[in-house]
């Protein structure tokens, strides 16, 4: 969720290079910037799959979102024995960082 109140989803768009592959965070993120521009905040992200597996976000994920996300938004996942709950500043704790303008 945005912190303007927007809802924005995203998918995986699989390749058969895998180096080209986008993961659903990265999709949603591109689609935020894109509707509102590169100014936008994420307050919350949540992760779902199809099939239960553990999923954190990965880290080119957590590394594009840190130059959008809130450092204390949370970020809900499915983990190994059900969901984890977790703050974007936990799961990258020493991320380069962009100031904007």
């Amino acid at each position: 969720m945005l912190t303007n109140g927007e809802v924005i989803t995203g998918t995986n768009v699989e390749n058969v290079s895998y180096g080209l592959t986008i993961c659903a965070e990265r999709s949603a993120l591109v689609q935020a910037v894109s509707r509102f521009g590169p100014e936008i905040r994420i307050e919350a992200v949540a992760v779902a799959n199809l099939n239960n597996a553990p999923s954190p976000p990965c880290g080119a994920c957590r590394q594009v979102l840190a130059e959008f996300i809130l450092p204390d938004a949370p970020v809900i996942f499915p983990a190994e024995g059900g969901v984890r709950f977790m703050h974007f500043n936990e799961l990258l704790p020493m991320g380069f960082e962009m100031k904007l303008k």
